[in-house]
């Protein structure tokens, strides 16, 4: 990408100091000079030493003019090291993938490839919200967030059956934090929570987090187990926490019997359903939805934008009863006293976009083809998906047997590519056989190669 004139304007001083034709302490040309010697406008000038005093290269001094500073100190900016040894727990995927450098690969991480998110849409959605009314761009926002990304939601909604209205949905900053404000709301230390078995290894750090003692419910090809289901409601827990649509980490699915199954259940018991649904732009065809079956007396929904949009521009959603939704909004206002209209405007625009229903085309047939081609070439190392799922980005995939998934990953590790072992989504026994592959990650045919490596040395184990 080009360079704009006052980018231009900046390099040309950072050389000039670099190559020591200005020394620490000398004075800069005035901006009239600068101007002039490079045949740009005053204004540019004034704008490059105004970014360059803010990032400690020159300083200004009233009456006298601007100044070369000595070389900036390097503490504080100590890059951080990798944890090769840092114990593999529900946070150890998340720290490794947001702290790894840009070479690194990254077939664990939950987010597709940089390449294959709608740049355009976004640049286009930051133009027109940056020509916004004032009060968008410095106001706080009304307490239920973006109407029309509100209206946008209901509208969405619409595909499951579910009619609803505005006032049932709140904007938050994003699915993590509408998470965190339900479980501040409903639950206190020391309650009964149902999750999936193996399910997002953030549940469980906000589980923890929230000291809420946890029941876990394998989940199988259909949904969770109906059989320990039940019996886990004898427990009295107050929420079931799950992924609807695509679950996370195997991409399976609701069945309609299931799902219908654990909604009577749940309606007998009083369970409250929290459904993550921020999946649900990959599905083909949409799965169940425990709403559709229960209504939200006893169901709130969740998602956001983050995985089909911009994991930067931060805007999720919480879909509840409108007496939930306003008791949300008083725990909102106390703790985060407003979220980011701005933020939920650049969604907005660029959902609106024309070329987003294209983009989410386009991204499930390059999952298709990402999901058979990782199929095959995990089945090539001896590693079976547990499923083939029917949409999504995630396999969650069986080793061969002795080989440990987070022993596996940590040598991984040491050679570029960060790996989801297993005993970050699970607690069971068997986990450590489990391995999710993000499979829009998994393009590079050195993640393979790797693998291949790193499976040898348990070599001798398989030889005992």
């Amino acid at each position: 990408m080009a360079m704009t004139k006052i980018e231009w304007t900046i390099q040309v001083i950072k050389n000039q100091i670099a190559t020591k034709s200005l020394l620490p302490g000398s004075r800069l040309s005035s901006v009239r000079q600068f101007a002039t010697q490079l045949n740009c406008s005053v204004s540019t000038v004034v704008e490059a030493y105004a970014r360059l005093v803010s990032e400690g290269v020159i300083e200004s001094r009233v009456g006298s003019g601007y100044y070369v500073l000595g070389k900036p100190s390097a503490s504080g900016f100590v890059e951080t090291e990798t944890q090769y040894d840092r114990e593999v727990d529900p946070l150890w995927v998340s720290r490794q993938s947001l702290e790894a450098r840009q070479d690194v690969l990254k077939p664990g991480c939950g987010w597709l490839p940089l390449e294959w998110m709608p740049e355009q849409s976004i640049r286009k959605a930051l133009k027109q919200t940056a020509r916004a009314d004032i009060h968008l761009l410095i106001s706080y926002m009304e307490p239920y967030g973006h109407l029309g990304l509100r209206q946008y939601i209901a509208r969405k909604k619409e595909n499951h059956g579910l009619k609803i209205n505005t006032s049932q949905i709140l904007i938050t900053d994003s699915g993590t934090q509408s998470i965190d404000l339900i479980f501040r709301l409903l639950l206190q230390p020391g309650d009964i929570i149902l999750i999936d078995d193996p399910c997002y290894f953030n549940f469980q750090a906000l589980i923890k987090a929230h000291r809420l003692r946890v029941i876990t419910v394998p989940f199988t090809e259909t949904g969770p187990d109906l059989g320990h289901f039940e019996q886990a409601l004898s427990l009295k827990p107050r929420v079931y926490l799950t992924n609807s649509g695509i679950h996370n980490p195997t991409g399976a699915c609701l069945s309609v019997q299931n799902a219908y199954q654990v909604a009577k259940l749940a309606e007998q018991s009083g369970l409250i359903i929290i459904e993550d649904d921020i999946f649900a732009d990959f599905e083909y065809a949409p799965a169940p939805r425990y709403a559709s079956f229960m209504g939200f007396e006893q169901v709130i929904q969740i998602g956001s934008y983050s995985k089909t949009l911009s994991a930067s521009i931060r805007s999720g959603y919480v879909v509840a009863h409108s007496d939930i939704i306003d008791k949300l909004i008083d725990l909102n206002i106390a703790t985060h006293f407003s979220c980011s209209h701005l933020n939920a405007e650049i969604i907005y625009q660029a959902l609106m976009d024309s070329g987003y229903p294209r983009h989410l085309e386009w991204l499930k047939k390059q999952l298709i083809k990402s999901m058979n081609d990782a199929v095959k070439r995990l089945q090539n190392l001896n590693i079976h998906p547990w499923i083939i799922p029917r949409a999504g980005i995630f396999l969650w995939c069986r080793l061969p047997e002795h080989v440990d998934a987070s022993e596996l990953s940590k040598i991984c590790l040491k050679q570029g590519v960060i790996l989801a072992p297993g005993s970050s989504f699970s607690q069971a026994g068997s986990a450590g056989q489990f391995m999710r592959f993000n499979v829009a990650q998994c393009i590079d045919k050195r993640i393979f190669d790797v693998l291949a490596e790193a499976m040898q040395t348990f070599q001798p184990d398989l030889q005992r």
